[in-house]
């Protein structure tokens, strides 16, 4: 089942990607002879659209078994080393304003998922104590 959803998804994204989004910019005929001359990007496109096909997938399972906050913070730490790696590898230097907001979007982020208290039951989980446990009385 799941390779039929995977193939659909590359039809649809093909489908979408390709004629849809650049036909209603106007763009196709120039997409199209872009590629009739440049071959060897096709397979790089391809490559690129199956990939962000595929991240689709991690991004729903991660959502559906870690939570929304848990991916939250994954993407951000993504964010950070990247903006971090970019002013190591290429010297871009951080301007104060733009330190102070970095500090404020992960440091807000980062002291939601860390500091917690108590993690609470993921939803699944809860519906399965409820159903598998006795009825348990409040006072």
């Amino acid at each position: 089942m799941s390779v039929f959803i995977l193939a659909a998804n590359i039809a649809l994204m093909v489908l979408f990607d390709f004629y849809v989004g650049l036909l209603l910019q106007g763009n196709l005929p120039m997409a199209i002879d872009f590629v009739t001359r440049h071959n060897d990007c096709f397979i790089d496109i391809i490559i690129l659209s199956t990939v962000a096909t595929v991240s689709q997938f991690f991004i729903s399972y991660t959502i559906r078994n870690f939570g929304a906050l848990a991916f939250a913070t994954i993407m951000t730490t993504r964010q950070l080393v990247s903006i971090l790696l970019s002013c190591v590898w290429f010297a871009h230097p951080l301007s104060a304003e733009q330190l102070i907001g970095a500090l404020i979007v992960f440091g807000t982020l980062y002291s939601k998922s860390f500091l917690k208290s108590k993690p609470g039951p993921l939803p699944s989980e809860q519906t399965e104590n409820e159903a598998s446990g006795p009825a348990r009385a409040t006072t």
